[in-house]
């Protein structure tokens, strides 16, 4: 028959302690310790509630399967949680920034004579002058808007597809492409 013990008046490294012996409820004791602030600090970092959680999972799984690794005379465990979330939340927003890079098409990629016929010397300078006038309105445009346009434009994809590519929803997605739409009309002299 087990014992009943008290998580809640073990100290943090008693209970890592336990927790490394395969002890669920001092994990539990941990997490309700610890949870708020882990997911503090992801929250300030990702902006985004659900990311925040999933980090605060993934840092308390970690604890689970790590707490044999934690070394009192090198660190509190506070210390150490919040290295773990810091971590994580590094490898959520590395993840945000590659996906991101990877569904841009670079502006200067696209090839000079897109979907272009050509009739004289006067409407290839005049194209290569609209060309670089798009581009430069392009790129003040916000990360976000660039990515939209990219991916609507350039990639070909319906305003559902990008909304599933980008994990957003399809509302953001129309708002996203037609703020960005507004905003090269203003930029741009009409033609």
């Amino acid at each position: 028959m087990k014992s009943h013990v008290d998580y809640s008046k073990l100290d943090d490294v008693e209970l890592i302690a336990l927790v490394a012996c395969a002890e669920p409820d001092a994990l539990a004791e941990l997490y309700e310790r610890y949870h708020r602030l882990v997911f503090g600090l992801a929250l300030n970092a990702v902006a985004d509630h659900a990311a925040a959680e999933e980090i605060t999972l993934d840092v308390f799984t970690r604890v689970w399967e790590k707490s044999e690794t934690y070394r009192a005379e090198q660190a509190k465990v506070t210390t150490w949680l919040l290295s773990l979330a810091r971590h994580r939340t590094i490898d959520v927003l590395r993840h945000r920034h590659t996906r991101l890079e990877r569904n841009l098409v670079r502006w200067g990629d696209v090839p000079d004579d897109a979907g272009f016929s050509r009739n004289g010397p006067e409407e290839v300078v005049e194209l290569a002058l609209r060309r670089e006038q798009v581009r430069t309105a392009v790129a003040q445009l916000p990360a976000e808007q660039k990515e939209a346009l990219a991916l609507a434009y350039f990639k070909g994809y319906t305003h559902r597809q990008i909304a599933e590519i980008l994990q957003e929803p399809l509302g953001t997605i129309k708002t996203r492409l037609r703020s960005a739409m507004q905003k090269l009309r203003q930029m741009l002299p009409d033609e």
